[in-house]
């Protein structure tokens, strides 16, 4: 058995052998060349194939390319970090700046409302004060009046006794002293004075 598998293997090893080698076609002028490194992974564009080896050079320039893009991307991001934190920093430093502009603004109006309402109540009190000073003066000046009248009456019945007392006996004026006493005699209905 192991006879029969070896046979068929030195069968198709010698098939393999003996037919023509495959070689890649020639190039074909009216196709554009792809020049590829074909040790990486290679593009098929259509183009003719022909591959570039990388010499050690190459390789070294293409490493430090690299390299320098890498830490170009890393002084990018840096900065990109660096000019977004002082981006945050001025919008911070802009919002506290406004802030305390509104604070300002704010004490600044209820310190004017407060001025405003004490203004309000000095006028208010100014002129409670004066209109009970008008009151109080329109009291007295009332209660004086009253007492004048009072005095004028008092004095009107005074004269009025002395009248009767001096010319009530004479005959020309009996009438009226009889009158007048009469007048004498009724209860006074005046009202006593406020005070003043």
């Amino acid at each position: 058995m192991y006879k029969n598998i070896a046979a068929v293997l030195l069968l198709v090893l010698a098939a393999a052998c003996s037919s023509t080698p495959q070689y890649p076609p020639p190039l074909d002028p009216s196709r554009t060349v792809s020049e590829q490194v074909c040790t990486s992974t290679i593009k098929d564009d259509g183009g003719n194939l022909m591959c570039h080896k990388v010499t050690e050079a190459e390789r070294l320039a293409k490493l430090a390319e690299e390299a320098r893009l890498a830490k170009a991307r890393k002084e990018a991001a840096e900065r990109a970090e660096r000019e977004r934190l002082e981006q945050l920093a001025r919008e911070e430093a802009a919002r506290k700046q406004r802030a305390a502009e509104e604070a300002r603004l704010a004490a600044e109006a209820a310190r004017r409302a407060q001025e405003e309402h004490e203004r309000q109540m000095r006028a208010l009190a100014e002129a409670r004060a004066r209109e009970a000073a008008r009151e109080a003066a329109a009291r007295e000046a009332a209660a004086r009046e009253c007492r004048r009248l009072e005095q004028e009456r008092s004095e009107g019945r005074a004269l009025l006794a002395k009248f009767v007392a001096k010319y009530g006996a004479d005959e020309e004026f009996k009438g009226i002293a009889g009158q007048i006493s009469a007048f004498l005699n009724l209860p006074r209905k005046a009202k006593p004075c406020p005070p003043a």
